[in-house]
């Protein structure tokens, strides 16, 4: 049990150790980034610093294979030249029994990753985007997918308009059953539009069917209303920006995920992508698992047997194209190509028997 602590405790401490300096490192290449970026709107440093902060979990969340397999390496390496795994061995210690603690705390690491990780970055990168808008186009663009349908909010240097859709086509190219509502900074609404369908193409609502009420103080609305075939409206909005909004499912909390593919059918969107992602994360405890063991059979053996670079790049190898394997199957299960469960669990469990006949080829021969 005591053997057991220290294995554990001595690859915490590496894990740390190797996110603390990929920390450091993906801050400063990304600061580097965000003044390229917005150099031009003279925001100041300060809210760069603050842009690249909130854009760091969701780098550290991707990397996080990447970290465990460097932390492993640490570990095995570090125990090879002081050669404990020599004298762990003569104790009797197979090397499946000296991988139980490092195992186990790569599966907290794992469960902590989606039960706490997971909502930051979801938080942080939300709020990463907010900025990120309010500073390229003066007012912050917003999207948000309900049981009353879909919202979305468009900013611009003259106010803010709520657009609240009950339905969607599949790609939200066209919205159904459209409301617009335009606030004025100072003067609060001012202008209720309800149209049958809505398109957005150059830069501009295309709206059918419209009828348009002035909510101006001391005006008759209905008296004033105007009906349209057709009306442009002004949009500071992209199809790629609503497309990528809906369509990242790392921007919304796990803790949410299921009520908002709930709603997302609701509202006629495909969810294939969405579904794929959640239970890729319920599966990330056994990914991250998979990663310390294929790290572990390159990297438990003595060092005065030589090829120890050779040994730490096969890992590094093998752990990026495990990453690739379970990237492209996530991409096939999001096109419908395969089941979204064997997408999501296939390459985890496929890099566990993979690292366990490895080291049982090398404890056994």
């Amino acid at each position: 049990m005591i053997l057991h602590v220290y294995f554990a405790r001595r690859f915490a401490m590496a894990f740390l150790l190797i996110t603390g300096v990929l920390f450091a490192l993906v801050m400063l290449v990304d600061a580097v980034e965000q003044a390229r970026k917005f150099g031009s709107y003279d925001i100041g440093w300060q809210k760069i610093l603050g842009l690249t902060l909130l854009n760091a979990p969701q780098t550290i969340n991707l990397i996080l294979p990447l970290i465990m397999i460097l932390a492993t390496v640490t570990l095995f390496i570090s125990l090879a030249r002081s050669s404990e795994l020599i004298v762990t061995r003569a104790a009797g210690r197979s090397a499946m029994r000296a991988l139980i603690a490092p195992v186990f705390v790569a599966l907290l690491i794992g469960l902590m990753a989606v039960g706490m990780l997971n909502p930051i970055v979801a938080a942080t990168g939300n709020r990463y985007l907010q900025l990120s808008e309010s500073y390229r186009a003066g007012g912050a663009s917003a999207l948000s997918i309900s049981d009353e349908g879909l919202w979305l909010r468009q900013g611009s240097a003259e106010g803010q308009t709520v657009i609240r859709a009950w339905r969607s086509n599949a790609d939200a190219s066209v919205l159904y059953d459209v409301t617009f509502l335009t606030y004025d900074f100072e003067d609060g609404p001012i202008r209720r539009i309800e149209a049958g369908s809505a398109a957005l193409q150059g830069g501009a609502w295309s709206l059918r069917n419209a009828k348009s009420w002035p909510l101006r103080a001391g005006m008759n609305a209905e008296a004033n209303a105007q009906f349209f075939e057709t009306l442009q409206i002004p949009s500071s909005l992209t199809l790629e920006r609503i497309r990528e909004s809906i369509g990242k499912p790392a921007a919304v909390s796990i803790y949410n995920l299921p009520t908002f593919i709930r709603q997302l059918e609701q509202a006629g969107f495909s969810t294939q992508r969405h579904k794929v992602w959640l239970q890729a994360e319920f599966a990330r405890p056994l990914f991250l698992m998979a990663m310390v063991l294929v790290a572990s059979a390159f990297t438990m053996r003595h060092t005065r047997f030589g090829g120890t670079g050779v040994a730490v790049l096969t890992a590094v190898l093998l752990g990026f194209a495990l990453y690739f394997v379970r990237s492209f199957a996530q991409i096939l299960g999001e096109n419908g190509q395969i089941p979204v469960l064997l997408a999501a669990w296939a390459p985890p469990i496929a890099a566990t028997l993979l690292a366990i006949g490895l080291l049982l080829h090398a404890e056994d021969g």
